[in-house]
């Protein structure tokens, strides 16, 4: 009901004493915070007071005639309404809508993934090229691969630790740091050694990748979250095809040192725009850091020109104790054990799976040529089939993801994953036997588009299925331990692929794809439309 203005008087410009107008409005039970005392308006140049009194709007007209109507408000009155009137975060986000306060977010954390992404893909291209230049053997070349991997373990428990503890950002800045640093470095590495160390700690620095994502997610409102994840993942297929662009333009001139160094750019614009993105809200609320996490809200409204709820912020997490327990305990508590062990086995088998066949469209290029298959010398293979393979192959992820944006938020991350993983093992399964150039770009397209969706789904599902208080822990040990199949990732799609032995390799690969799938089928939550949560229930 609105508020209707009992007042009504011709106001000239000379001076005049004016009787205080009176604002009716509704009275309800419990009181509901229209104003938070008396209140003063300016009329031309003079200061009107107003007083307010309320009406029992909450019965019918009738049923208020000739009842007493009107309650003067007091201070005390209004204070008592403010403290008996709060609101979650999730409220306030769902108010808040997805805006330009969110795409902000995005954006930045979009710069931590095509970091990621542009440093990881480069490896298809500088690891051929190093085995020529310096007279590697193919497990020398593999190593290269290995050691960033065996960083990004190490890095994905510890950045995990740092962002529960400390804060999302602080684990941006160090790992942006160390990536910036070791990347630069890595361009001028005179000699096998110190490369293989360099790329380690850059390792390190990408195993915070994870952290980029909880962060976003911990912004987005829960309808169509799925959906917005989903655009947040293609960020990770932008650095994919800007990096095998940039290899295409940048390494048959300039060589592998300059891939490097430009590769860094990404990891310098995280640190760049550090100080212009906020901590992570449910961070802050599960800190009990209320006022920062409304301070930063308030700026969301204005950026998204939407109001807030009336009221005050409250966290909902439910014991403080919990925060102080270990991490890794409450991961493998009887509550979480069902979730966390098979969500291990999801990332252990996307992980091996999604770089085996990125690494698998470099390899078949060259290997096919040296074991006789395909009737040209390796050296115009590698000028001139490895990077459009690898530059086509990476656009395949595109369309996975646009049908992952379709399918997600109707039926669900487990059955996205399921149908994701089956359409990859079909499509990979031509590759058991040599196949002719065309079929095997088709089924490495086909398979890469399937299973880097079904990867992505997975990277959507963990930080929902995790509550505020572990989430980036929880997904930074189920990311190390995916990254364990990284490290042996290489040695098969190299080692294997390399020495004629293309059937074994890909079977392998089936047969990880098919386990990785039922690890989907037993675990225990669907995540779809379900709010975010703060504890462990």
């Amino acid at each position: 009901m609105y508020a209707r203005r009992y007042y009504s008087a011709t106001v000239s410009h000379r001076r005049a004493a004016l009787p205080p107008p009176k604002i009716i409005v509704p009275w309800s039970s419990p009181p509901f915070p229209l104003v938070r005392s008396l209140c003063s308006t300016r009329y031309n140049s003079f200061i009107i007071n107003i007083d307010i009194v309320l009406s029992t709007a909450s019965k019918p007209i009738e049923e208020r005639e000739g009842c007493p109507t009107k309650k003067e408000l007091t201070i005390d009155d209004y204070k008592h309404v403010d403290e008996g009137v709060s609101y979650k975060l999730d409220e306030a986000l769902s108010k808040l809508g997805f805006g330009n306060f969110q795409l902000i977010m995005l954006g930045y954390a979009g710069l931590g993934w095509i970091a990621e992404a542009m440093e990881m893909m480069l490896l298809s291209f500088v690891g051929p090229t190093i085995q020529r230049e310096w007279g590697l053997s193919s497990s020398e070349e593999s190593l290269i691969s290995t050691v960033t991997f065996v960083g990004m373990l190490v890095g994905a428990y510890v950045w995990g630790i740092v962002s529960d503890s400390y804060g999302r950002k602080k684990g941006f800045l160090g790992a942006s740091i160390v990536t910036s640093v070791a990347g630069l470095l890595s361009a001028f590495a005179s000699n096998y050694t110190s490369l293989l160390i360099l790329r380690c700690f850059i390792g390190v620095g990408l195993g915070c990748g994870h952290v980029f994502s909880s962060w976003f997610l911990e912004f987005v409102p829960t309808a169509k979250r799925g959906t917005w994840m989903v655009v947040f993942a293609t960020f990770w297929t932008i650095g994919t095809i800007i990096e095998a662009w940039l290899a295409w333009s940048i390494m048959p001139s300039f060589g592998w040192r300059w891939l490097l160094g430009l590769s860094t750019i990404p990891s310098l614009l995280v640190l760049l725009f550090y100080n212009q993105v906020p901590e992570s809200l449910r961070y802050l609320c599960t800190k009990g850091k209320l006022a920062e996490a409304r301070h930063i809200l308030d700026k969301g409204a204005i950026l998204n020109q939407k109001e807030l709820p009336v009221g005050n912020l409250v966290s909902d997490h439910k014991n403080k104790a919990k925060l102080r327990s270990s991490s890794i305990r409450m991961l493998l508590s009887p509550k979480m054990l069902r979730t966390t062990l098979p969500l291990w086995f999801l990332y252990f088998g996307n992980t091996f799976s999604y770089y085996g066949i990125v690494l698998l469209t470099s390899q078949l290029s060259i290997s096919q040529a040296e074991c006789g298959v395909v009737a040209l010398p390796s050296e115009s293979v590698w000028d001139s089939s490895l990077y459009t393979n690898v530059f086509v192959n990476s656009l395949a992820e595109l369309p996975g993801l646009g049908l992952a944006a379709i399918i997600l938020d109707k039926v669900g991350r487990k059955i996205s994953m399921e149908i994701m993983l089956f359409l990859g093992f079909i499509l990979l399964l031509p590759l058991v036997v040599h196949q002719d150039d065309i079929l095997t770009k088709m089924s490495l397209f086909g398979a890469r588009m399937f299973i880097s969706a079904s990867f992505i789904v997975a990277c959507i599902y963990a930080p929902e299925v995790y509550p505020t208080n572990i989430r980036a822990t929880g997904v930074g040990i189920a990311t190390a331990v995916g990254r364990t199949g990284g490290i042996v990732c290489p040695v098969v799609a190299v080692g294997l692929v390399s020495s004629c032995s293309q059937t074994l390799a890909v079977m392998l690969f089936e047969a990880i794809i098919l386990v990785t799938g039922l690890s989907v089928v037993v675990l225990p939550l669907e995540t779809k439309g379900r709010e975010l949560i703060s504890d462990v229930e």
